[in-house]
């Protein structure tokens, strides 16, 4: 396995240990001036270059960020080696608003949906992503929904899945991008996250789930994001420490 570190959270660099991972390469760039869209963009691009060697070579890279806005370097970074992915959305969240749609306005809330198409100016443009057609992606779970989400997921072509459906016939065809929110997993079972949701899935039957993915020999990469804030003390680290450990085995 190939480990990527991508230590941000949308524009802001995290600290050394905020993802307790060991990295084969970690993603640093320049950040430029400008708004934090044109910021993410050099996240991203530098995401992307990290990952296409990896792909190209045959391996399955594992990104680990502080953002599912990230993912959007993972896909780009296949479709630069000529693989054109599908994803597989593991979120409490839906990820779908838009700049009309957020009452928030956290740009991770509009991760999926960037993917997807929307904004291209301000995000897949910004580093060559071809974004995907909504019927391309599938969210898993996904039980934390805005009404405006929940409205766009009733009437558009992105799919949607509890974790216990996951299999290789309920997902997309062809290449896929496995992308992982660890915030999925009910929040009991991993402390300090920014947007907790609880009543969620046990982190054995995510990680379940994500094994019968990788076991179809389909998936090209996996996105993780841990979007936490930073750990309080030794307990919660420890907890923190045994995900990403499974996450990378």
């Amino acid at each position: 396995m190939t480990t990527i570190l991508v230590p941000y959270h949308q524009d802001v660099r995290l600290a050394d240990d905020d993802i307790p991972v060991r990295a084969d390469t970690t993603v640093r760039p320049e950040l430029p001036d400008g708004d934090v869209w044109s910021q993410v963009a050099a996240v991203c691009g530098a995401t992307a270059d990290a990952v296409a060697p990896v792909v190209a070579a045959g391996r399955v890279p594992t990104v680990f960020s502080g953002d599912c806005l990230v993912a959007g370097g993972v896909v780009a970074g296949a479709q630069r080696v000529g693989v054109d992915p599908a994803i597989v959305w593991f979120d409490a969240h839906g990820d779908v608003h838009t700049l009309e749609t957020t009452t928030s306005g956290y740009l991770g809330g509009l991760a999926l949906r960037v993917v997807t198409g929307a904004h291209p100016d301000r995000y897949a443009d910004g580093f060559g992503l071809r974004p995907l057609a909504p019927e391309r992606a599938v969210l898993v779970d996904a039980r934390d929904l805005d009404p405006a989400e929940a409205e766009y997921l009733e009437t558009g072509r992105t799919g949607r899945i509890p974790v216990s459906d996951v299999s290789a016939g309920t997902v997309p065809p062809g290449p896929l991008v496995l992308h992982l929110d660890v915030d999925v997993i009910d929040a009991r079972e991993v402390p300090g996250l920014r947007f907790p949701a609880s009543q969620g899935p046990t982190t054995d039957a995510v990680l379940a789930a994500c094994a019968r993915l990788l076991a179809t020999g389909r998936v090209v990469a996996v996105s993780v994001a841990c979007p936490w804030w930073p750990a309080r003390d030794d307990d919660e680290r420890a907890v923190r420490a045994r995900l990403i450990s499974r996450l990378s085995s």
